[in-house]
Parts: C-alpha cells; sequence; structure tokens
C-alpha cells in the first residue's frame, strides 16, 4: 500500500468510526506495523492543525479519534441548536481527580478521601463514560474498581495520564493541598473543556 493511500485508509476508518480506534487495531486491517500507524495517525494530525482544517484528529494513548476543531464549537452549536451545557459540579470534579490519580480505585476508596458517600457521583460519571468499570476487587464482596477512558483524555485535551500533574502523598497536608489545586485547575482552565454538551 502506498504511503498516500495509507493516510487516506487511516482517515476514512477514523471518519467512519465515530469514536477512538486502537492503532493496533488498524495497523491489523491495514497489514501494516503499529508503530506506522502511530506515525501516520500523528501525520495527519499534524496536517490538520497546520491547514487549520474544521477537523482534528486526537490522539489518547495508542488509540485515535476524529473529531471537529474546538475553534469552531460556536458555529456548530448554532448550526445544531444546542443549549449550553452545565459545566460538572464540584463533587463530579472532586471524584473525577481522585479516579484519575490513584486509579484503579474502588467507591469505597473515593468515599473516604472525600469524606463523604460518591454512589450518585460515579454513577453519573459511569454515564457520561469519563470513568469506566475496569474489573472487581479480589477480596470480600468483590467491590468494582474504576478508572478513566479514553474520554477522560480526550475532555481534557491530554493523550496519556502521565500528562498530568504529579501529586505528593495524600497521607499529609501538602498533598490534599495538591489534590485540592488539581481539582480547582479543572474548574477553572481545562475546566472549560469540561462540558456535558463537548463529551459526545
Amino acid at each position: 500500500m502506498e504511503y498516500n493511500e495509507t493516510l487516506s485508509a487511516i482517515e476514512a476508518i477514523l471518519f467512519a468510526s465515530g469514536e477512538p480506534v486502537p492503532a493496533e487495531r488498524i495497523s491489523l486491517v491495514l497489514g501494516l506495523d503499529k508503530e506506522e500507524v502511530i506515525r501516520s495517525c500523528m501525520q495527519l494530525s499534524d496536517a490538520y492543525s497546520f491547514e487549520q482544517r474544521g477537523m482534528r484528529i486526537v490522539r489518547m494513548e495508542e488509540n485515535f479519534q476524529m473529531c471537529s476543531s474546538p475553534d469552531f464549537a460556536q458555529e456548530i452549536g448554532r448550526v445544531l441548536e444546542q443549549r449550553k451545557p452545565p459545566r460538572l459540579t464540584q463533587p463530579s470534579l472532586e471524584v473525577l481527580a481522585i479516579v484519575a490519580y490513584f486509579q484503579p480505585v474502588t467507591r469505597a476508596y473515593i468515599d473516604q478521601v472525600r469524606g463523604v458517600d460518591s454512589a450518585y457521583t460515579v454513577n453519573m460519571l459511569t454515564e457520561r463514560r469519563l470513568i469506566e468499570p475496569c474489573g472487581r476487587l479480589e477480596v470480600p464482596g468483590r467491590p468494582t474498581i474504576y478508572r478513566t477512558g479514553d474520554l477522560f483524555l480526550r475532555t481534557m485535551g491530554i493523550t496519556s495520564l502521565e500528562e498530568l500533574p504529579q501529586l505528593p502523598s495524600l497521607g499529609d497536608d501538602e498533598g490534599l493541598v495538591q489534590l485540592q489545586s488539581a481539582i480547582d485547575r479543572l474548574q477553572s482552565g481545562e475546566g472549560e473543556q469540561l462540558e456535558i454538551g463537548q463529551l459526545s
């Protein structure tokens, strides 16, 4: 397969999917090395950005997804007649930060860190696909454990959890201050991306 044909094939796959597609899956279908697929996806992504196209290719670990450019969010919203969606609440951001930094975690662990019952918030974040169940803890009762998914990375505008700021241990006051600082950043600057309507 010619290189330009490879780029076109990847572009078509991502467009048709509408969901994150693993590079491994694309490599199997096209008969290419996974690293070559990743390089091709990144080249497409760079080209879209450089040419200021209306589409973007977003990387989430080793998954890729085609989506609209955030530069045209207002125009898209007006065409689709969508009302400005509500932002995530402070409890939602707290739970999201705990899962992001300490995953995989149980709901009991989240409750312990926050000091309140988090069942409703965990369920809401799961429904919105910002967190996801990833198995059960092998202890009596076998509680569900949670982690962030690809949509969390896309919503935060990062490609890997390694891009999250490092936190010290929560065993001291400094750790708690750092966690609150991370939650505050979600609520302010980066929080602009955490509007519910942008999660699909």
